[in-house]
């Protein structure tokens, strides 16, 4: 039943991302020319719910839909570990058009060209996990 539920939360997640046109590579690109507010509307808005989410989860010991009680540790601080990571990221995001979110939207749409992104980002992830444990802290 759970799975279903899950399902249907990413249907609408899918059908939100697709009509809010943050899978747009149009609006991508306006965003980076800094021709336009809507992606940082988009992106501001998911900020401040994120935000608001966490402390309700941490202040009120909001259970996980198993039952499971919620931990979020500390991240480490670190200025260069942020900065070389959203370089990377945004090089990443700029190139391929779409960030990790919308590029499962833009299968939905069929724009299938996208999987080639997606097999990509599937094999840095598998690298970046093999060689985490060798970088340094």
């Amino acid at each position: 039943m759970r799975q279903i539920i899950f399902l249907f939360i990413g249907i609408l997640f899918g059908i939100t991302m697709y009509k809010s046109e943050a899978a747009s590579w149009f609006r991508i690109y306006e965003m980076f020319q800094f021709k336009s507010f809507h992606m940082y509307g988009i992106i501001g808005s998911a900020l401040i719910l994120g935000i608001l989410m966490i402390q309700l989860i941490k202040r009120f010991k909001i259970k996980s839909a198993y039952g499971e009680t919620i931990e979020i540790p500390d991240k480490a601080k670190s200025i260069s570990r942020y900065v070389y990571g959203g370089i990377i990221f945004g090089l990443g995001w700029g190139l391929a058009g779409a960030c990790p979110g919308p590029m499962f939207t833009l299968i939905g749409a069929g724009v299938f060209p996208i999987l080639v992104v997606i097999i990509f980002a599937v094999l840095g992830t598998w690298f970046y996990g093999k060689i985490a444990p060798k970088l340094p802290h």
